[in-house]
């Protein structure tokens, strides 16, 4: 019979695919490029805007300052750039910065890294997606009331994409990456050329002032000082997602860490090169933005209801002749789908860091298993989760999220940093190599310069963010820690008790064996049961029933009688009624008088087609069960009797679950029919 879940299941994520076949999802560079590096490629449509929007807060007074943030934060750049080749040299097993640093530094600063970048993968999506919405509506603002449901719409989107494997999520997705390198790229060039010739390029704000929001001339000296550094925070975020490269090296092809680094490095040339060309155009252009329309002097209008198109939305026009024309709408497609496929960095690099974190048990074992596709399908699926819950509660906002970014990135930065410093340390502790001592000294000192510059950073971040919204991102960070090792101790405790230390000890088997049929009425399920545990041959064997009606367990007692059954039939008294209670006392009590024993206790279960039809039956059986699971040395063994619903509603798929990845071949022919239960 046709199985519709598992025929929209294939229309969404493709054919199941072998284990044998996970070399074939190994990606070229062209395809590992806009898969690991879209979020920091990305990047560029927002870094230049958060800087001028911290500016403005002293109205059009302090713009001078952007050229100098904008190179500070193309200096770090090229740092950790240079810094996280290291780490794919030196650890091409991927795992990134959590491996580095646990390696490293130990555990629980390992840990510390894991839970911040978990936390700024789940940030990417939800910024990246909020982000790509916002250029959406710069383009067409008549469809502002849908920012919700288009974020939540392009993260389904993006994680049934992924859920298809790596390599079909990079094909589909290198094309509007590429054409967005190439459209920003296209827009610098055709700016730069238009200045050369006398026909600079304006910004339709660039007729308006913008109304300082000190009005107590305090932006001097250390206030001056606190403004720049925070722009410059603002403006790191053009860094997140750099270190996704290192984190998914063993998906690239051989030579691995090669490829990946130069992965890393066209990454870094093309960031810097666009992050430069936009920053100037936009002081060109004389961009002014502000998060309050209302600040915009010269503005002619309800300011309330006006939004001011993004700052790429406003080079765009400008370059190419207005808000009408063609390259503009390209330059906002490409620029929308690239910032939603931004996402797409942390679809990889969460499932990824998540199924190492579950292989050393701090995260549930689930998060390691491939799914139908070679994908780790439980971390894409908790990431989209996570995202649509988050993107729904902050209404897509970019500049509310936006705060709660970049915290964990330049946590995990700076630590992996001082421990590529220590690992360098311990290779010239035992290398007498000239050449190979040279190189290591000249990586240390690259990383210890990271390591300082990036720390520093950090200082920053969380001095201009903290109050405003990172508090939550380090709180989710400790939570995401304490649950981690929470879930480690867990696994720890049970892998302790449960290790076998003297196997000749732990497989005694017990003295005898205690068999107990719970009996309701004689009815073709209870003789199923009997019949059952007489197979297994038990020292002991007994049919139970709970004596609540007198007359009904003098008429059970009387058919027994007369059907001749030889299992003695033993009934148990109930003068409150109860059912489950007398049953595990007089099971306990057999336990207690001969601990050496086991019990095995059979009960007859009905399967229903129906879901109100388990309302119905089998409450007593599944009260029963649970309290007796509880206890030592008993066995629960469940004899199931499928009702005619059950066969009506008995519509297997022809394999099951998994069956395709296990290597299991097809029993039956398409069209054989499936057969019906046994007693339908």
């Amino acid at each position: 019979m046709f199985n519709v879940p598992q025929a929209l299941k294939r229309l969404v994520i493709g054919k199941a695919m072998r284990s044998e076949e996970l070399g074939e999802t190994l990606l070229p560079k062209r395809l590992a490029l806009p898969i690991f590096a879209s979020d920091p490629l990305s990047s560029v449509a927002y870094a230049t805007e958060e800087i001028l929007l911290v500016l403005t807060v002293g109205g059009t007074a302090f713009l001078y300052l952007t050229p100098w943030i904008a190179a500070a934060v193309v200096a770090l750049m090229a740092v950790v750039v240079m810094s996280y080749r290291q780490v794919v040299h030196a650890y091409p097993g991927g795992g990134g910065s959590y491996e580095v640093v646990t390696r490293n530094l130990g555990a629980k600063p390992g840990l510390v890294v894991a839970a911040a970048l978990l936390v700024d993968y789940v940030m990417t999506v939800a910024v990246s997606v909020a982000s790509g919405v916002d250029n959406i509506i710069s383009a067409f603002p008549g469809i502002d009331d849908y920012r919700v449901p288009m974020a939540v719409a392009f993260v389904a989107l993006l994680a049934a994409m992924n859920l298809r494997g790596v390599r079909e999520s990079g094909k589909a997705f290198a094309a509007p990456t590429y054409l967005f390198i190439g459209g920003i790229l296209l827009m610098i060039v055709t700016g730069v050329i238009k200045m050369a010739f006398g026909h600079t390029p304006v910004a339709a704000s660039a007729q308006y002032g913008i109304a300082p929001i000190d009005h107590n001339d305090t932006l001097k000296g250390i206030g001056l000082l606190m403004l720049g550094l925070r722009a410059f925070a603002s403006g790191c975020t053009a860094l997140t997602g750099v270190e996704a490269i290192s984190n998914g090296v063993p998906a690239f092809r051989e030579p691995k860490a090669r490829n990946a680094a130069r992965t890393m490095s066209a990454m870094g040339l093309i960031a810097v090169l666009m992050f430069v060309g936009v920053t100037v155009l936009a002081l060109v252009a004389k961009v002014h933005k502000t998060d309050d329309s209302c600040q915009l002097i010269g503005y002619v209008g309800d300011c309330h209801s006006y939004s001011q198109p993004t700052v790429i939305a406003q080079l765009a026009a400008a370059v190419f002749g207005g808000d009408h024309s063609i390259l503009f709408y390209v330059i906002q497609a490409a620029t929308a789908l690239v910032l939603v496929l931004a996402a797409n960095t942390a679809f990889n690099g969460f499932p990824l860091l998540g199924s190492i974190l579950a292989q050393h048990s701090y995260l549930p074992r689930q998060m390691h298993t491939r799914g139908d596709r070679l994908a780790f399908s439980n971390g894409i699926i908790a990431l989209a989760v996570v995202n649509i819950a988050l993107l729904w509660a902050y209404k897509a906002n970019v500049n509310n999220l936006i705060h709660l970014y970049i915290l964990g990135v330049f946590t995990s930065f700076t630590l992996s940093q001082i421990g590529m410093v220590r690992h360098w340390n311990k290779v010239l502790d035992g290398e007498t190599d000239p050449s190979v001592r040279g190189s290591a000294q000249r990586s240390r000192v690259i990383n210890a310069f990271g390591a300082l510059t990036t720390g520093l950073v950090l200082v920053i971040v969380m001095a201009t963010k903290f109050t405003e919204g990172a508090w939550l991102a380090v709180v989710a960070a400790l939570v995401l820690f304490a649950m981690m090792r929470g879930i480690r101790k867990h696994y720890d405790s049970v892998a302790e008790e449960l290790a076998v230390n003297d196997p000749r000890e732990e497989a005694v088997r017990p003295s005898k064996v205690h068999g107990i049929v719970l009996v309701s009425k004689l009815h073709r399920p209870t003789l199923r049961a009997l019949g059952y545990a007489e197979a297994f041959r038990p020292d002991v064997l007994e049919a139970v029933t709970v004596a609540v009606d007198k007359d009904d367990t003098e008429e059970l007692e009387a058919k027994w009688e007369e059907y001749g059954i030889e299992v003695p039939l033993k009934a148990l008294d109930s003068p409150y009624r109860e059912v489950t209670k007398p049953v595990v006392a007089y099971v306990r009590s057999i336990r207690r008088t001969t601990p050496r024993d086991a019990v095995a206790v059979f009960i007859p279960e009905y399967v229903v087609g129906h879901w109100w039809e388990h309302v119905l039956h089998n409450q007593s059986a599944l009260w029963l069960k649970s309290r007796l699971l509880f206890t030592p040395g008993v066995m629960v063994i469940s004899v199931p009797w499928q009702l005619t619903s059950a066969g009506r509603a008995y519509h297997p798929t022809r394999r099951a679950p998994g069956a395709v990845r296990r290597g299991e071949p097809s029993v039956r022919s398409e069209h054989e029919e499936l057969p019906a239960p046994e007693n339908a």
